[in-house]
Order: C-alpha cells, then sequence, then structure tokens
C-alpha cells in the first residue's frame, strides 16, 4: 500500500501558496525546515490567537494530486503548492486514512497524521467558487472536507519528488479522521 510525491513546497512567510522546492527537509517534532508552519506549538494565525500554547498538530499539509484533477472538471486549474500543502501525493487516499497513520516517505521521514485540514476562505480569494469544490455537504448534510489533510512529524528526513509513500495503519479499531 502506498503512492508516490509529486511535488514538496514550503515558505518562510506567511502567504496562501507554497513555492515548489528541490527538496524539503522534515524535522522531528517540528515540521518542515524553514517553513513558517513548524514548531512544537500551533502556528496559524487563528489558531495562535485563540491559544498559542496548543501542541501543533498540523506540522504537515499533504494533498492528493487527484484532487486538482476533480477540479479541473469544474473550470479550475489549482498546481500542487497552490493550496499551501508542503507534499503533494498521487496513488494514496489520504482523506481515507484513519487517525494515526504513519507515511514513511522517502528513504528515512515518518509522518502521523493527526486529521484534516479544514478549507477557510482564502481558498474562494486564490480562486473564486474553489472552496465549495473542497468542502461542501453530502446527502445526508454531513460536511465533506476535501482540501488534504495533516500530520505531526516523527521522524525526519529528506522528501523529494518522486520518493515512495509507504503506508503503515494503526491497530485497529481505526479513528476516522476529523478536523484540526
Amino acid at each position: 500500500m502506498g503512492g508516490t510525491v509529486r511535488a514538496v513546497s514550503s515558505n518562510g512567510e506567511y502567504a496562501f501558496t507554497k513555492p515548489n522546492r528541490p527538496a524539503i527537509t522534515l524535522l522531528a517534532g517540528l515540521g518542515v525546515a524553514g517553513d513558517v508552519h513548524a514548531g512544537v506549538t500551533v502556528k496559524h494565525r487563528s489558531r495562535i490567537l485563540r491559544d498559542p500554547t496548543v501542541p501543533n498538530l498540523r506540522q504537515v499539509h499533504l494533498i492528493h494530486e487527484e484532487l486538482f484533477t476533480e477540479v479541473a472538471g469544474a473550470g479550475f486549474t489549482v498546481r500542487p503548492g497552490d493550496l499551501g500543502e508542503n507534499i503533494t501525493t498521487t496513488g494514496v487516499d489520504l482523506l481515507g486514512l484513519p487517525v494515526g497513520t504513519l507515511l514513511h516517505i522517502g528513504p528515512t521521514a515518518v509522518v502521523e497524521v493527526t486529521g484534516l485540514r479544514n478549507p477557510c476562505a482564502q481558498i474562494d480569494a486564490f480562486q473564486p467558487g474553489l472552496l465549495k469544490q473542497v468542502v461542501h455537504r453530502d446527502e445526508r448534510g454531513a460536511v465533506v472536507r476535501r482540501a488534504g489533510i495533516m500530520g505531526v512529524v516523527r521522524e525526519g528526513g529528506e522528501v523529494r519528488p518522486d520518493d515512495d509513500i509507504r503506508i503503515e495503519l494503526p491497530a485497529g479499531p481505526h479513528r476516522p479522521l476529523d478536523m484540526v
């Protein structure tokens, strides 16, 4: 069970998008070296305002490239890094993974999945109408979030495009992802 890294992105400044890089370095317990969201405690501005002492469960943002193909069908153009993700994947059902899944990425890095990204209105500022493509309600009225997942770095290492991703599911029972 696994997939592939398509692109890696980071940004040392607060901005919606993140430029693609030839490689990123994951730091255990912190996140992506040089990225504005790296740290032991929360780094997203809205969360800092609420409580800056909360543990950072959003050290690494991963998104599946297959989403870009889906939204292209509705007329949107999205490329790796555009939605602020650090790692763009292919071949992995990120949204179907349970909490606690370990993603072994490249030769040494390990990211533990903590939950779903909660998309915000900045997505519509990037491309009007895109937010409805990545968050909506299903036929039962439940909110469906499709803008990727978040994780924490358990083991550091360099990650590059074309690196393999190996999935290690946690012992059951599995807990479905919720927003973090």
